[in-house]
């Protein structure tokens, strides 16, 4: 018992980087801290479906993760500029470019994109060609009643899904998951939308490019269901 603790994830104080776990032989999920986004819950979504993950803000940590998960709430701008001023924006290219699973969950999608139209203009991550948009004021419901829809989308929805993508398996059609937005992505390519939802309009609830996902609801806030999500991404690396 004593020797399984010692094997566990240990941050080096010189290094500030992750040690193996000599167990599995992988680096834990790193959720990126960057001062805005429900960081603990995502790490225990993680826990609860079966995954190990660890919370950092370090650029080095950030790097030389085996995955990254990029959450996020608040502004658009505030968010990006959070990430410049703490040196997160190349270890996120990075592991985009290079291929390592990436998830990014609510405005950790929206950051992917080349611009939002949020108080103006904003420059994003620019990892994903498209724009950023707000729902419109006078955006109505597309059932019989044609009740006007309140803004932001906060509650729960179904997504459709528009291809199948290993972080959807076993996830049922016209399944529910929990939003909380005021803005959605438009993505040039459409090849890679992997959901969308019925909110007035139909907009992109989740896009998916090799081993880049990203979903505008909240797995970790989405009970069983979105625990799936999260298993089968953290299965990307066990395999």
């Amino acid at each position: 018992m004593i020797r399984k603790k010692l094997c566990q994830l240990t941050l080096i104080p010189e290094l500030r980087q992750p040690t193996r776990d000599c167990l599995t032989g992988i680096f834990m999920i790193v959720v990126v801290d960057y001062g805005m986004g429900n960081l603990r819950s995502v790490q225990k979504g993680f826990e609860a479906a079966g995954h190990k993950a660890v919370v950092s803000g370090d650029p080095e940590v950030v790097g030389n993760a085996d995955a990254i998960v990029l959450p996020g709430v608040g502004a658009f701008q505030d968010c990006m500029n959070n990430l410049k001023d703490l040196n997160l924006v190349a270890p996120i290219k990075d592991c985009v470019n290079s291929k390592k699973p990436f998830l990014g969950i609510c405005l950790g999608l929206q950051l992917l994109f080349t611009e939002s139209i949020e108080f103006g203009s904003c420059k994003g991550l620019d990892l994903v060609s498209g724009k950023v948009l707000r729902f419109s004021k006078d955006l109505q419901s597309s059932q019989e009643n044609g009740d006007r829809l309140k803004i932001p989308h906060m509650g729960w929805n179904t997504i459709s899904k528009q291809k199948e993508t290993s972080l959807l398996k076993d996830v049922e059609v016209d399944s529910h998951f929990y939003f909380v937005h005021s803005y959605y992505v438009v993505p040039d390519d459409k090849e890679i939308i992997a959901t969308t939802t019925d909110y007035g309009i139909e907009f992109v609830s989740g896009i998916c490019r090799e081993k880049l996902f990203a979903f505008q609801f909240h797995p970790e806030k989405s009970q069983q269901i979105g625990l799936t999500i999260l298993k089968n991404f953290g299965d990307l690396i066990v395999k």
